[in-house]
């Protein structure tokens, strides 16, 4: 009989296992990658089912189970998955940083509100989709940024933080505590959202799947600057810490908007289940009218006596909660399937759709991806197919409906008829390529497809490549109809006087455009690189590159293998390089440009000035007074040292402003690691 009991619960055991890895793997690409693969909702019933089989099986219990902890953006260990680096100071947080329960119905909702006491007030907030951070304020100075990260610790990105307009980083004010903690969400507005995803579309990048993707991503960048100039804001929610104002949370956030914190307008205070669910339904629509991103309402008991008392869970509060819009979906029909060419050749296949309105705007297209995708979902012109949008500005197909129940005269006639994928480019006709190991198929027409012509030049005149004013795709693609441009290169033998010529254009049009030229003569190399448009090199990795070879002429007769020895530069990054300057007609229109006068030189890389810190591996932590860390950074270089985000038994020793990591003191005193102070420091470099 036992045995036969085990034969049972042997497929439920297994499935416990599953369900843990898959949600471990979710997390990691959630939280780290910014690349979800399930939904909110389906992941909230995985875990829900795994929490079910956990309860049915207590000797599988397991603390490193997805029901144990929170979700994290730090490096991920277990269950086999990869270690990241993200370059960030981590730092343990004073209180924990739990997630909150989620519930996708709003009768669990009105039964969660009954069951608290009778006397308790809730406090109804939107649930910004975002990044969640914690601010930690020491005598009215901002000290510590923090991310979630693993709930226990997170990465300290102050730097980027500080780049957030809404976020103060001094308070002047003498009635605040020594020490207090914001918790809040960072998120990128829809507007901001848009622009950064019409760049990407421009350079061929991924797009963001949406604002929480795109503010994760940003948050976690090396460059300030180029975080600042994304748009960050930020939106706090809670306050932390000792001897703080109030006996009420509500109460604790109007006295940190008196602060000069940036605190929403639609919190409301409620008193039965009947004004929580008017806020819900209010919301539910309204929202959509907001400049950020928003995926649900969190409920909170106001009384902080009656928080302490409720207390928590080993993941979440039990004094609040958090109820779920479900994503927004529509079905509509799919009338014809067409397809763009990118600059690079790939032959992306786009949904005609019958107009349908999600999240307040009307959809007509959606991307397919690839031919794969098509055939995983077995699509064809004249199915019904669910659209989605939810919390993703971009609309997505995630289904179609069954041909027997949406029959259409047009979906009759495609019974039995596999999608099929064209062999050709549809812009040229060039039989399409597909690369093994790739998804997409590609038209290896360079020089003679129109778009691919078109593109090359859209990304050479772009802001972050040549920054050619006046040249947009509007005025290239007449150009390129009237004969007057055929490649990158014709850019540099425009008139003036054929500019003017042109419908829509005009003389000033015309003399902007050649200055707008001209002052492009003096773009530094890193970018007369990247605006080559050499398959797969970006922004950074052109940057990284041009370092390394200081003209085009040494990069020209570099291998794929020294290639490599580059940061970020992979075999593929490395074969597209040779194969470039491999190609005659390149060359040709390399001469040419030469002859326009761009700069194909840059700055050698820097030799450093002394050999003081040769073969030292030197890790830098907390604040300096007369200097900052890049500054340092760029010392310890100089002088032929090496730096090191992390510490370990190879750390020659630790530069130590204040505020040091507690994580670092800790592990250079096991270590036994010297901490050298910042005078000692300069003293060592004769400064």
């Amino acid at each position: 009989m036992m045995d036969l009991f085990s034969e049972i619960e042997e497929p439920e055991r297994e499935e416990l296992r599953s369900l843990r890895k898959e949600l471990e793997e979710a997390n990691y690409k959630y939280y780290v990658l910014n690349q979800p693969t399930l939904s909110d909702q389906e992941f909230d019933f995985k875990m829900h089912r795994l929490q079910d089989l956990e309860a049915m099986f207590p000797d599988m219990f397991d603390p490193k189970s997805p029901t144990q902890h929170v979700g994290s953006d730090l490096a991920v260990k277990g269950y086999g998955l990869p270690v990241t680096g993200k370059g960030f100071e981590q730092v343990k947080h004073k209180y924990p940083m739990l997630s909150l329960a989620n519930s996708y119905s709003r009768e669990e909702i009105e039964e969660w509100v009954r069951k608290l006491p009778s006397t308790a007030e809730i406090v109804c907030e939107l649930k910004y989709d975002g990044l969640s951070i914690s601010l930690w304020y020491e005598h009215g100075v901002l000290v510590k940024a923090l991310t979630r990260g693993d709930g226990q610790q997170g990465d300290n990105v102050i730097d980027n933080i500080k780049t957030i307009p809404s976020v103060p980083w001094k308070i002047d004010r003498t009635d605040i505590p020594e020490f207090f903690e914001l918790r809040g969400e960072v998120l990128l507005p829809w507007e901001r959202f848009e622009a950064l995803n019409k760049e990407r579309e421009e350079q061929e990048e991924p797009l963001f799947a949406n604002p929480r993707n795109a503010a994760s991503g940003t948050l976690k960048l090396q460059d300030p600057r180029e975080v600042a100039r994304r748009g960050l804001d930020a939106y706090l929610y809670y306050m932390l810490g000792e001897n703080l104002p109030g006996k009420t949370h509500f109460e604790r956030l109007e006295t940190a908007k008196e602060w000069g914190f940036h605190i929403s307008d639609a919190i409301k205070v409620c008193h039965n289940v009947d004004e929580v669910m008017a806020y819900i339904a209010y919301w539910d629509t309204e929202r959509k009218n907001l400049p950020v991103a928003t995926d649900g309402i969190v409920l909170k008991v106001n009384n902080l006596a009656q928080q302490d008392e409720l207390g928590y869970t080993a993941k979440t509060p039990r004094w609040a909660i958090a109820y779920k819009f479900p994503a927004e979906k529509q079905l509509t029909l799919l009338k014809e399937i067409t397809y763009q060419v990118g600059r690079t050749g790939v032959v992306t296949p786009v949904a005609n759709l019958e107009p349908v309105q999600l999240s307040g705007t009307m959809v007509q297209r959606a991307t397919l991806h690839n031919e794969d995708f098509i055939k995983s979902l077995d699509i064809r012109p004249g199915d019904k197919v669910w659209v989605e949008k939810g919390g993703e500005i971009i609309p997505k197909i995630v289904g179609r409906a069954d041909r027997n129940d949406e029959m259409s005269a047009t979906a009759s006639l495609n019974d039995g008829m596999m999608y099929s994928f064209p062999t050709t480019c549809p812009e040229c006709g060039t039989p399409l390529v597909r690369v093994e190991g790739e998804a997409a198929w590609r038209c290896p027409n360079e020089a003679g497809c129109p778009p691919q012509i078109k593109g090359k030049m859209e990304h050479f005149v772009s802001r972050k490549a040549m920054n050619i004013d006046g040249l947009g795709e509007e005025t290239i693609d007449l150009l390129y109809r009237q004969g007057l441009l055929h490649n990158i290169a014709d850019i540099y033998d425009l008139k003036a006087e054929d500019i003017a010529a042109q419908e829509r254009l005009g003389e000033k049009s015309a003399q902007n455009m050649i200055a707008g030229i001209e002052a492009s003569k003096q773009v530094p190399w890193a970018r007369v690189l990247f605006a080559l448009g050499i398959r797969m090199v970006g922004e950074t990795t052109a940057k990284k590159i041009a370092k390394k070879y200081n003209t085009i002429d040494t990069l020209m007769w570099a291998t794929a293998e020294q290639l490599c020895a580059i940061e970020d530069v992979g075999p593929q990054i490395a074969e597209n390089i040779v194969k470039y300057f491999e190609d005659i007609r390149n060359l040709e229109i390399l001469d040419r440009l030469r002859k326009a006068g761009l700069q194909f030189e840059g700055e050698a890389e820097a030799e450093p000035t002394s050999d003081k810190l040769a073969g030292q591996t030197i890790v830098i932590s907390g604040t300096f007074a007369h200097h900052s860390r890049d500054e340092y950074k760029a010392m310890i270089e100089a002088h032929g040292g090496k730096n090191s985000g992390s510490v370990s038994k190879k750390t020659s020793f630790i530069l130590a402003g204040e505020n040091m990591g507690p994580e670092k003191r800790k592990k250079a005193e096991d270590l036994g690691v010297k901490l050298m102070t910042e005078e000692e420091f300069l003293g060592l470099l004769g400064s």
